[in-house]
């Protein structure tokens, strides 16, 4: 940088490094990645996430043109593999394929937490709204939604219900139903959702918020029975399932729904988001990930870190809402 006389010897020099971080910062994104890149799925292997993240891992590798490792890190509603991102370096290598609880919706559940989600996970890339299928087990004697809180009300604590982890949206869904009809149902907390499905299959639970992915074949098998879809809307690959908002069931609880998304260790470089979230919008937009993804039920989104940061803002009373309603809290 030339030396310009009106300028003081200090400010010349302020420039001047603030010139050479900027250097450094362009010259380390255009060095990236030169190694693979590690996707933390924070839950167990067989679910909609797991699923999800190893498709778009296939997609990315191609472009980033490093392999994309998955690796799964199951428990606590997310927090173990969440926190392994959020203090890993943030340098691009380890990434975070997360849902909604994890990212946003369990600063408000837990007392404690050994990560900030606003001041450890930088926003990346939401890749999909995820609305989830109410199912119930055969043997519970309803169809529709309004059908359903009337049979928990009866049967006062009689009722189980699943989640893949306490804090994520089938736990605080179930838990504001069996709260506002005074149910008492209880809640049964799985390490991923396969586990979770095959429980519900088997009886042992009656009720549970499932993916697309995971209930449509049991559905079609006439296995469990789909009440209504969570969110605003039906799902592109279960059409004929009305939403919960169709059935009459307008709480806030059952209009929101969960959503997929990358996330990465708070201070990694800008440059170095944006191309992470380059090549996620590359991948989902190819048309057989795009028709994979709504097979799952998901609905695609046009995403960015600034999208994404703007989307939690928007979500975040919302969710501290929901939970505030629930009931639920854990240390």
């Amino acid at each position: 940088m030339p030396f310009h006389p009106l300028m003081s010897r200090r400010t010349w020099l302020g420039a001047a490094a603030l010139a050479a971080a900027f250097t450094g910062t362009s010259a380390f994104a255009q060095a990236y990645p030169n190694k693979p890149i590690k996707i933390v799925v924070p839950f167990a292997a067989g679910g909609a996430t797991d699923v999800l993240a190893r498709v778009l891992a296939e997609k990315m590798a191609v472009g980033l043109g490093q392999p994309m490792v998955i690796d799964n890190k199951p428990g606590a509603a997310g927090i173990i593999g969440t926190d392994a991102v959020a203090k890993a370096a943030p340098d691009g290598y380890t990434l975070l394929l997360g849902l909604s609880n994890s990212m946003l919706t369990n600063q408000f559940l837990y007392t404690k937490l050994p990560y900030s989600p606003e001041k450890d996970i930088a926003p990346v890339y939401q890749i999909a709204i995820a609305p989830l299928v109410l199912v119930a087990h055969p043997s519970v004697p309803v169809a529709t939604g309004p059908e359903l809180l009337k049979y928990v009300a009866a049967n006062k604590g009689k009722v189980a219900y699943g989640s893949y982890g306490t804090g994520a949206y089938p736990h605080l869904a179930g838990a504001y139903m069996s709260l506002t009809q005074n149910a008492d149902m209880s809640h049964v907390a799985y390490r991923g959702e396969a586990p979770m499905v095959q429980d519900l299959l088997g009886g042992q639970i009656q009720i549970a918020f499932a993916s697309a992915l995971q209930a449509k074949p049991h559905i079609e098998a006439g296995k469990l029975k789909a009440i209504g879809v969570s969110g605003e809307r039906r799902m592109g690959t279960l059409p004929n399932v009305p939403s919960l908002a169709e059935q009459g069931l307008n709480d806030e609880a059952y209009r929101v729904a969960g959503w997929l998304a990358f996330g990465a260790p708070a201070g990694t470089p800008p440059a170095i988001l944006e191309r992470i979230a380059q090549e996620v919008r590359k991948a989902t937009q190819q048309p057989d990930v795009a028709q994979r993804i709504a097979a799952m039920g998901f609905d695609v989104q046009n995403s960015s870190p600034a999208l994404f940061a703007a989307a939690i803002a928007k979500e975040r009373p919302v969710w501290e809402r929901l939970i505030k309603a629930s009931g639920a809290k854990l240390d």
